[in-house]
């Protein structure tokens, strides 16, 4: 391929973590089109305080399970002080592992580096709270020591260009998972807006190889069917799509099929369910209940060994006011206007499940579960055993 950029409406995706600043607090908000969407860093503590009591939902078995959001956010880079606060909300959330976005879409190699660094270099100021995760094990320790341990995850492959050295270089740094392509077209192959979907090109079967050379885990979201067919086809060990939803249940460029998440699953990988606003059809809010659909095509296509949660949110809760509604509805208006929407993107829709809109969410995923008529052991897997499998299958 002659473009080693991503392509998409834009000419590089925009970073909006400076976007819906409110009061001292803000918001992440990015979807298709454009970075990956986390809360940030610097929500009060008198709104965590808020929304956790908006509800008594609880596990008994959430304490003593391994606690893994297969794609979420812990703090904004480029900030190199963090609240207190946020702090607190860390210790409080009972997560051990989060997979972090730290290069974004976009970022060259330089950036990539620069990132890195910062990323490492934020964990180890901040020790009491945060634990760099480089091989299965850490998790453990993490966990052991009420921190939350912090994956460096791509999901894009700008910062590679056609030099598959730079694989093997970011690996080293401390990258363990990769992603194919995210939305658009890289050299490596189509990602899933794409509609020529090409699937992985010679240099993308090559970058597979040395992906799994450097016991990197790949991760197939945002890709096109044929990049994730090519992937299965040619891949040597499970693969991981990290953040998706089920096609059967509601039809989005950003959900993948049965077809692809069984091919996953037989695999030996894990397919994780999000929380974005690719699960239903309409104008209003998504629900718990409509991501618990999602949660159950998946466990009956996949099998309970295959399926965990990529929530695609911060750990620190959004601050959902009518003002941050307000903008939301204005800044959706105008992607739209501009052409640069995501599919299905609507004014009136938040990107977060306002019932699901805590640090201890995945607390509150599992209560929903064991309501739903799941076992403890089921809901252990879902909500990070099957991730701590695949990790040890890889990175180990």
């Amino acid at each position: 391929m002659t473009n080693n950029k991503n392509k998409s409406p834009n000419k590089k995706p925009v970073s909006r973590r400076k976007f819906l600043s409110l009061a001292g607090q803000s918001t992440v908000v990015a979807l298709a089109s454009g970075v990956p969407y986390f809360s940030s860093s610097t929500i009060s503590a008198a709104l965590t305080t808020e929304v956790l009591s908006a509800g008594n939902l609880s596990w008994s078995g959430y304490q003593n399970s391994i606690i893994i959001d297969g794609l979420s956010g812990a703090f904004d880079l480029g900030s190199m002080e963090l609240k207190q606060t946020d702090l607190d909300v860390f210790k409080r959330s009972g997560i051990n592992a989060v997979n972090m976005t730290v290069p974004y879409p976009g970022d060259d190699f330089e950036e990539a580096n620069r990132k890195i660094s910062e990323t490492k270099n934020l964990i180890k100021k901040y020790s009491d709270y945060f634990y760099l995760i480089t091989n299965a094990a850490d998790i453990l320790k993490a966990k052991a020591n009420n921190q939350i341990g912090i994956i460096i995850g791509f999901q894009s492959t700008e910062m590679f260009t056609n030099d598959l050295n730079r694989i093997t270089h970011f690996a080293k740094a401390g990258a363990r998972i990769m992603q194919m392509s995210y939305n658009g077209q890289s050299q490596f192959g189509d990602g899933g807006l794409v509609k020529e979907n090409k699937g992985l090109s010679s240099l993308g079967i090559q970058a597979l190889d040395v992906m799994e050379k450097n016991s990197v885990l790949v991760d197939l979201s945002h890709s096109g069917q044929k990049t994730v067919s090519d992937a299965i086809k040619f891949s040597k060990v499970p693969l991981h799509i990290s953040h998706t939803g089920c096609n059967a249940i509601y039809q989005h460029p950003r959900n993948n099929d049965d077809k692809e998440l069984r091919a996953v699953a037989d695999k030996g990988g894990v397919v994780g369910i999000y929380l974005m606003p690719f699960l239903e059809g309409g104008d209003g809010e998504i629900t718990a209940e409509s991501f618990l659909r999602h949660i159950d095509h998946a466990i009956n296509i996949c099998g309970e060994d295959h399926v965990s949660i990529g929530s695609d949110q911060g750990i620190i809760p959004v601050n959902d006011s009518p003002e941050y509604r307000e903008m939301i509805r204005k800044d959706v208006k105008r992607r739209i206007a501009a052409g640069i929407s995501a599919p299905g993107e609507t004014p009136n829709r938040p990107p977060f499940i306002p019932q699901l809109n805590s640090e201890r969410r995945m607390e509150w995923i599992a209560a929903y579960m064991h309501k739903r008529g799941y076992n403890n052991s089921v809901i252990e897997k879902v909500v990070g055993g099957n991730l701590m499998r695949l990790y040890q299958s890889i990175w180990n």
